[in-house]
């Protein structure tokens, strides 16, 4: 079982390659409303060897890191305080809640205005994108601590301060990470869709190219280069999740 389980999902793409090949084919579809998987194949291939999505990956990755860190840093700090101070949670928590329901992407015209169409502006959009899920996370983690467990290190004459990083914080750290997982994917959104409103270089400036010159191939090309960052910031994350919550069943905070 452990085998089959092991080859199941690459066998399963493999069918799904050979099945998006051979209904191509077979219906005679466009390459230019639907290429298949060769040709994608072919202009992935010819992107990574004369090195130019290597390059503009390598700044996107910057600029979706970037992004990431700052969400993670502005999330877990801005969380545990409106968790923790009551008149900053009754201060920022309605605005928190309304500038949650706003679309992120709508904002990013007004930070291209103040930031510019430098590197900085898709680092911060990145950022706003993954700021929001750690954000409420972290606010989650905290409340939800067990309150018997409070009362006892009151009794024990612990500080605030001790009470929180010996027993908040550790209960908080599976909703944190449950954040974590979500803005992995969405600081790359944010990259990307600041890179669409103004950039020289990214992955989002050689979609727009590549959607000028009606290349089909080469877009889904790119597209794959997006998901592989994607996938391999999101893998970190779950290394990380693993090594600092060895306790924590995976199962269970992936259903946080």
């Amino acid at each position: 079982m452990r085998t089959l389980e092991t080859w199941l999902p690459p066998a399963g793409i493999v069918f799904l390659l050979l099945l998006w090949e051979g209904c191509v084919r077979a219906f005679g579809i466009s390459a230019f409303v639907l290429p298949p998987p060769t040709a994608v194949a072919q202009s992935l291939w010819t992107g990574l060897a004369n090195g130019v999505y290597l390059q503009h990956a390598l700044l996107t990755a910057g600029e979706a890191l970037g992004g990431f860190v700052l969400a993670l840093l502005a999330g877990v700090v801005l969380g545990a305080l409106v968790a923790e101070v009551r008149w900053l949670e009754k201060a920022l928590y309605p605005l928190l809640v309304a500038l949650q329901a706003m679309p992120k992407v709508a904002l990013a015209p007004l930070v291209i205005i103040w930031l510019g169409y430098g590197i900085n502006s898709k680092i911060v959009l990145a950022g706003l994108l993954g700021f929001f899920p750690v954000l409420i996370n972290t606010i989650a983690g905290l409340k939800s601590c067990d309150a018997g467990k409070v009362d006892l290190m009151r009794a024990m004459a612990a500080s605030r301060w001790q009470t929180f990083r010996l027993v908040k914080l550790p209960n908080a750290l599976p909703f944190v990470f449950a954040g974590i997982n979500v803005a992995a994917s969405f600081v790359v959104l944010g990259a990307v869709t600041g890179e669409f409103l103004g950039a020289k270089e990214g992955l989002g400036t050689l979609i727009l190219l590549a959607n000028n010159e009606l290349d089909t191939a080469q877009i889904f090309s790119i597209l794959l280069m997006l998901g592989l960052l994607g996938f391999v910031l999101y893998s970190a994350v779950r290394f990380a999740q693993r090594r600092l919550l060895a306790w924590a069943p995976l199962e269970n905070l992936s259903s946080t």
